[in-house]
Formats: structure tokens, C-alpha cells, sequence
């Protein structure tokens, strides 16, 4: 045992790989919502960057060390805490036997990602720990922690640097977002479809790993919202009959029956996993070969900091 959790606040999850290649088996990926947060973390304690780490949602947690190790706190602009002190995000943390962490409430963005050196032990399933909630496995027993819970982490094989994220290579959180998306099968059942790229959208309540309504502007579409049931990924874009507009996340199923309107671009897609109810959202056209080039772009950005970013983005 090398952690008890405390609080396990609103929803924390054991977060690793995604399942990769499994979807025409009815297997959706999961993984982090927000990848790139999540291997930020880990570059910080030395781990491979998709290590199995705590996903911490919107109400924060907390936990008791029981051994020493480093840990390291990315994601959402939050106030936390070692022992009553403000810890600093995006730095290496060195804990002793005893110390409280308190990940605090997420101010901006949704999600916190923990990582702690040598990885959280998990749950393998299909090839990933992930933990998939839906259907109750992988992770830490295939759910949300729980108060009383205790973690053991791997043992570290590399000595942890004490390091710090530079200050470019930390997402900025906002109440405002724009992500790059694409036309996609069915764009041409909407009525407008140009509107998709004119409109404002708020991020609905409903709003969670499986998905993400966005409200504020209704669609017309000639299937009335029903087609027969298609393969769908992270990123699409669906518009059912209400007219209101569903964007997929990492649990999402493998197929659905609503029309494909948009996907949003691979570069974007870990930006799904921070907006939250009330946020602003605007969505941008790419071409296809445009949004190629601009991600060739990003890894480029991202490879100075993150060795091999194009497994995270």
C-alpha cells in the first residue's frame, strides 16, 4: 500500500493507454480525457508518458502518502495543496510518509492528472488499465476510487529529476475555446451547414467522458436526426433529431445512429477533455490536408518537451 485516498472527491479514475485497434469489437478506447495533461504529469516524475495516473474531475481529492515518492499535479488551473501548503502544478513534488495531498476544485478546465514515479499499479483489460466505467473494468476494480481506497504504485526504474514545465509547454485553461473540425459523412444533410462554423455553442450539462452536448443553436437536418447505425469515434459530431448538436469523447461507443455532421481534428482532440458546463465554444473549419499539417506542426512544438508527442496528440 502506497497511497490512501481521503477524498475521493466527485469522480477519480485510474487513467492509462487507450485500447487501441479493439473498436470493431465493440471496445471503445478510453484512456485520459485530456492526454496531453496526463503525459505532461508523467514527464514530470520520468514515467512512460501514458503511465497509469489519476484522472481527478472538477471537485478535486485527496490522499495520504505512505511511502516516499515524487508525484506531480497538471490539467485543470486548481489550488492544491501538501500538508496545508500551496504545491505548485506543473513541478516534480517530493512527498514523505504521511504528507496530504489536497488536488483542489477545478477553477478552469475540468480535469487534474496525478502521476506518481513508477506508475500507479492498475487493473489490466484489454491490453490497457484505463479504467472503462460503463462497463466496470480495468483501473483500480473498474471504478471511481473511494474513500478508504488503497493504491500501490510500480516501482520506480529511473532516478526522478526534480523538474518544472516551462511555461509554453502548460495548456492554457479558459471559459473560452475554439477546436479545428472537419466536414465529415452526413455533413450534407444539414440544412446550413455552414452555420456549424458561425455559431456559438455552450457546453451542456450533459457533459462527461461519453460525450458532450453543445447547446445554443439548433440544426435542421434532412434525416430528421435517424440514420442506420455507423461506425463513430472520439471527435464526431453527431446531430440527432432535436437538432442539438453531440460531440463523442473517449468512452463513447462504437457506432451510433445519428448523422456524422463534423469530426473534430486529431490536434484537438484532447482539448475535449477540459471544457466544462458553461463554457464557450466556437468550432473552425480545416480541410483535411490543412488539419494534417498543422498536426505535423504540433508535434513538432510539443517533441521539444514530450519525447514521441504524436502518441498523446
Amino acid at each position: 500500500m502506497t497511497i490512501q485516498v481521503l477524498n475521493p472527491g466527485l469522480q477519480t479514475t485510474i487513467q492509462a493507454t487507450p485500447r487501441i485497434g479493439m473498436r470493431h469489437l465493440g471496445v471503445p478506447a478510453s484512456g485520459a480525457a485530456d492526454p496531453l495533461s496526463m503525459a505532461l504529469a508523467n514527464r514530470l516524475v520520468g514515467n512512460d508518458l501514458l503511465a497509469p495516473a489519476l484522472e481527478v474531475l472538477l471537485a478535486g481529492m485527496s490522499f495520504r502518502a505512505e511511502v516516499m515518492m515524487q508525484i506531480a499535479i497538471t490539467g485543470a488551473t486548481a489550488s492544491c495543496t501538501v500538508n496545508g501548503e500551496i504545491a505548485q502544478l506543473y513541478a516534480t513534488l517530493r512527498l514523505a510518509p504521511g504528507d496530504e495531498v489536497h488536488v483542489g476544485p477545478a477553477e478552469k478546465g475540468v480535469r487534474s492528472y496525478v502521476a506518481f514515479a513508477g506508475g500507479l499499479q492498475a487493473d489490466e483489460v484489454f491490453g490497457s488499465q484505463s479504467t472503462y466505467l460503463p462497463a466496470g473494468f480495468a483501473g483500480f476494480e473498474g471504478r471511481a476510487l473511494q474513500k478508504g481506497d488503497h493504491l500501490d504504485l510500480a516501482e520506480a526504474d529511473h532516478t526522478v529529476e526534480m523538474l518544472q514545465t516551462p511555461a509554453k509547454f502548460q495548456p492554457p485553461m479558459t471559459d473560452s475555446w475554439t477546436i479545428r473540425v472537419g466536414r465529415a459523412s452526413e455533413t450534407d444533410l444539414l440544412q446550413e451547414a455552414d452555420q456549424l462554423f458561425a455559431a456559438r455553442f455552450t457546453i451542456g450539462n450533459r457533459s462527461d467522458r461519453m460525450g458532450l452536448r453543445l447547446e445554443g443553436e439548433k440544426f435542421d437536418i434532412r434525416s430528421d436526426g435517424r440514420m442506420p447505425s455507423a461506425p463513430v469515434f472520439p471527435g464526431t459530431i453527431q446531430c440527432p433529431e432535436d437538432g442539438e448538436l453531440f460531440v463523442l469523447a473517449v468512452d463513447a461507443g462504437t457506432t451510433g445512429g445519428y448523422p456524422r455532421v463534423a469530426k473534430v481534428a486529431r490536434l484537438d482532440l484532447h482539448v475535449l477533455g477540459q471544457l466544462r458546463p458553461g463554457n464557450q465554444l466556437m468550432l473552425i473549419e480545416r480541410r483535411d490536408a490543412d488539419a494534417k499539417s498543422e498536426l505535423r506542426e504540433k508535434h513538432n512544438y510539443w517533441g521539444a518537451w514530450l519525447p514521441g508527442p504524436e502518441r498523446i496528440i
